[in-house]
């Protein structure tokens, strides 16, 4: 599917057919794909809990406003951003290290730089986490079209509900949920609202 007809047909479906399941091989294609969205100096830090199964759905519903698109979508996805993501113990560091061929200098002249840019303040670290887990969780839904699947982004949720339900560290923050499936065909979506455009929304300054 070429971009353009990506970005016009990709909608965020309030309907899912519960009868038609994403399995587990499709998934990970549209992860693997979706995890070459960009991140501050490669640290990629964020990672994802995939809710599958019924008790899964169960403990989420909830926690997301009892929406039914919980309950009906094969897979939703809680998308974690790290706060810590540019500390030491990321392994990025590491495989930064070797693609510069051992330069430790250049490696700790991007650590000092990180901290320092996304470290400094709590807010900064929120920052850090959401907009590059933002990145992820758009490469996501584009990958999902791009495979046929739809999708529908939730932020009206329990946020700290859902970091104490699925056990989430001090250092992780939820930024949203997907709901992933194939839109119910019985159903009828609203036709696409007008976006506000280039005049309306740019400043050349």
């Amino acid at each position: 599917m070429d971009t353009k007809t990506l970005f016009k047909e990709r909608r965020s479906v309030n309907f899912f057919d519960k009868n038609k399941p994403i399995d587990e091989t499709l998934l990970k294609e549209v992860v693997d794909m979706a995890v070459l969205a960009p991140s501050a100096f490669n640290l990629q830090p964020w990672r994802i809990i995939a809710i599958r199964t019924d008790a899964g759905k169960n403990r989420l519903v909830g926690l997301a406003n009892k929406q039914e698109k919980i309950l009906d979508a094969p897979v939703t996805l809680i998308i974690i951003g790290n706060k810590d993501g540019f500390a030491d113990s990321n392994p990025v560091w590491d495989e930064m290290l070797a693609s510069v061929g051992g330069n430790t200098e250049m490696v700790a002249g991007a650590k000092q730089a990180a901290t320092f840019l996304y470290g400094s303040s709590e807010d900064r670290k929120l920052k850090f986490a959401e907009s590059n887990a933002g990145l992820l969780a758009m490469s996501l839904m584009i990958a999902a079209k791009d495979k046929g699947i739809d999708s529908h982004p939730m932020s009206g949720i329990d946020f700290d509900g859902i970091h104490k339900e699925f056990g989430l560290k001090e250092s992780e923050t939820v930024v949203m949920l997907i709901g992933l499936g194939y839109f119910d065909s019985s159903k009828q979506l609203f036709p696409r609202r007008p976006r506000r455009l280039f005049e309306d929304i740019t400043t050349i300054i």
